[in-house]
C-alpha cells in the first residue's frame, strides 16, 4: 500500500514536471517568435514634449526640469532621470516590448555609448510643441530643432557605420511623435498672443501644418514608420481644472469645453495622416495614429475599476498646480502613486503610462509588423 502511494506520488511529480517543462518550452518558443518578429526594427526614435522626454531638459537652460526628487521615486534605484513622472514612460515600455532596450535614453546625455545611440534615443524636450512659440515660452528644444538633432545623429552614425548601412538602419527604425498638449495648455489657452491671431479652428490647422512639416522632414531623412500620438482629454488635466474652474478645490470635474478641442484636433490629425499616407505612399512610408484620448478618459471616468483612488489631482503636493520645480524634495508626496492617474498636475504616473502602453499595443504591433 505504501509502495502504491509512493508510486502515485512519483507519477504525480513526473507529470507536474513534464507539464512545467512543456510550459517553459512553450514560453521560450513564444518569446523567440516575438523577438524574431521584432528583428525588423533596428531602433526607436522619439520626438515631442515631456510625455516622452527621458531627460533631455537636464542639459537645457530651462526651469522645466525634473532631475530631482520626488521625480523618479519609483524608477530603478529611485533615480530622478529627468522623466516627468515617478518611474518609466510609455516609450520605455514600448522600447522594451519591441526588444530594443529597457529604457530609451535622452539624445543630449553626453555619456551615451555608440550602442545606446544606435538602438535609439529620444530627442523630446519637456515644454515643447508644434507651435515654435510654445518652445520659446519655456526656452526648450523646439520640434524643428529636434529634427536638426536627428540630422546630427545621422552624421554621427554615418561616421562609424557608413552611409549605406546608416540609411538601411534608419529605414528599419520606428519613429514616434508625441506633442501638442503644451500648444493648448501652456500656450493658446494661457498666453493671449496666439488668441489674438487665431481662432481655435485656425490654430488647429496651424498646428497640423507644422505636424506635416515635421513628418515630411523625417521622411526626407529616411523615416519609413512613423506613429503620431493624438492629444489627451486636456480638460481633465488637474492644472486645467484648477486654473479654469470657479471652485477647483471643492468641486473638481473635467472641463469638456477644452477636451472637445482635443477631440476635434485628433479627428483632424487622423484625416491628415490618412491624406499624407496617400500622397507619400510611393516613398514606402507608413503613418499611424496613436490614440491616448479614449484610454486616458476611460481611466479617469472609471478610475476605481483600474485601481485608482484619485483621478483629477496629482500625487505630488496638493496635486492641483505642482509640476516641474513646484514638485520638489520639500513637497508632500502620496504614499502610493499607483493609486493616482496623475503624478503631478500635468503628467501621468508610471502606472498610467503602462496602461497607455497596453492600449497602444495594437498600434505598436502594426508598426513592427509592417
Amino acid at each position: 500500500m505504501k509502495m502504491d502511494r509512493s508510486c502515485n506520488a512519483q507519477r504525480f511529480f513526473l507529470r507536474a514536471l513534464v507539464f512545467f517543462l512543456s510550459l517553459r518550452a512553450h514560453q521560450a518558443l513564444s518569446s523567440k517568435r516575438v523577438r524574431a518578429l521584432n528583428n525588423t526594427v533596428s531602433a526607436m526614435f522619439v520626438f515631442g514634449d515631456s510625455t516622452v522626454d527621458p531627460g533631455n531638459n537636464n542639459y537645457v537652460r530651462t526651469v522645466f526640469k525634473s532631475d530631482f526628487p520626488p521625480y523618479g521615486r519609483d524608477f530603478p534605484n529611485g533615480v530622478p532621470t529627468g522623466r516627468f513622472t515617478n518611474g518609466r514612460l510609455a516609450t520605455d515600455y514600448i522600447a522594451s516590448y519591441i526588444g530594443i532596450k529597457d529604457y530609451l535614453p535622452p539624445y543630449l546625455e553626453p555619456s551615451l555609448s555608440f550602442e545606446d545611440l544606435k538602438t535609439g534615443v529620444s530627442f523630446a524636450s519637456a515644454g515643447s510643441g508644434y507651435d515654435p512659440l510654445t518652445a520659446k515660452l519655456s526656452n526648450v528644444v523646439s520640434l524643428p530643432n529636434q529634427l536638426e538633432y536627428f540630422k546630427e545623429y545621422k552624421k554621427r552614425l554615418t561616421s562609424t557605420m557608413g552611409e549605406q548601412s546608416t540609411t538601411h538602419h534608419i529605414n528599419k527604425a520606428v519613429f514616434l511623435v508625441s506633442a501638442g498638449t503644451n500648444d493648448f495648455v501652456v500656450n493658446y489657452f494661457t498666453v493671449p498672443i496666439r488668441r489674438q491671431s487665431f481662432t481655435v479652428a485656425t490654430y488647429q490647422q496651424f498646428l497640423l501644418q507644422n505636424v506635416k512639416d515635421l513628418i515630411k522632414g523625417l521622411c526626407e531623412e529616411g523615416a519609413r514608420r512613423i506613429a503620431v500620438v493624438g492629444l489627451p482629454p486636456i480638460g481633465c488635466l488637474p492644472i486645467m481644472i484648477t486654473l479654469n474652474s470657479k471652485n477647483a478645490v471643492l468641486q473638481r470635474g473635467c472641463m469638456d469645453q477644452y477636451s472637445s478641442v482635443a477631440r476635434d484636433y485628433n479627428a483632424l490629425l487622423r484625416t491628415e495622416l490618412a491624406s499624407m499616407q496617400s500622397s507619400l505612399a510611393t516613398q514606402g512610408s507608413r503613418f499611424y495614429y496613436a490614440d491616448i484620448y479614449q484610454p486616458l478618459s476611460d481611466m479617469i471616468q472609471r478610475s476605481p475599476s483600474y485601481g485608482f483612488d484619485q483621478a483629477l489631482s496629482g500625487c505630488c503636493g496638493t496635486g492641483l498646480l505642482e509640476a516641474a520645480f513646484m514638485c520638489n524634495p520639500k513637497s508632500f508626496v502620496c504614499p502610493d502613486a499607483s493609486r493616482y492617474v496623475f503624478w503631478d498636475s500635468i503628467h501621468p504616473t508610471e502606472k498610467t503610462y503602462h496602461l497607455l502602453f497596453q492600449s497602444l499595443r495594437p498600434v505598436v504591433d502594426a508598426v513592427i509588423q509592417d
